[in-house]
């Protein structure tokens, strides 16, 4: 099992930036393959970003991509969401997401049943 702690939100001006982490505990870190999600109240939770084990591939979202940057830190047991230009329909809860990932190659998933753990979530409020 893996815990996950979310921290970083806060309220931003519309073009701002925020970095949002996603500290883990538990099980050894690269085993997963890790994702940012986020949900509007009202909405479904939405598919923002993943990362393979290694760091090494990653995937987003129309939506964010050229805008944000995800990454890890294995050896800090870290995940990270760098947001830029930040828009004020980017407003929303933020969580990231570990799914246990043993295969040989980084397949990326983008639907949030296939996660395995979740953190609690940090709140993004992008003003205008």
């Amino acid at each position: 099992q893996v815990q996950l702690v979310e921290s970083g939100g806060g309220l931003v001006q519309a073009g701002g930036s925020l970095r949002l982490s996603c500290a883990a505990s538990g099980r050894t870190f690269s085993s997963y393959a890790m994702g940012w999600f986020r949900q509007a109240p009202g909405k479904e939770r939405d598919f923002l970003a993943t990362i393979s084990r290694g760091g090494g591939n990653t995937v987003y979202a129309n939506s964010v991509k050229g805008r944000f940057t995800i990454s890890r830190d294995n050896a800090k047991n870290t995940m990270y969401l760098q947001m830029n230009s930040l828009k004020p329909e980017d407003t929303a809860a933020y969580y990231c997401a570990a799914k246990d990932d043993t295969s040989r190659y980084f397949s990326p998933e983008t639907r949030p049943q296939t996660y395995d753990y979740w953190g609690q979530g940090t709140q993004v409020t992008v003003s205008s």
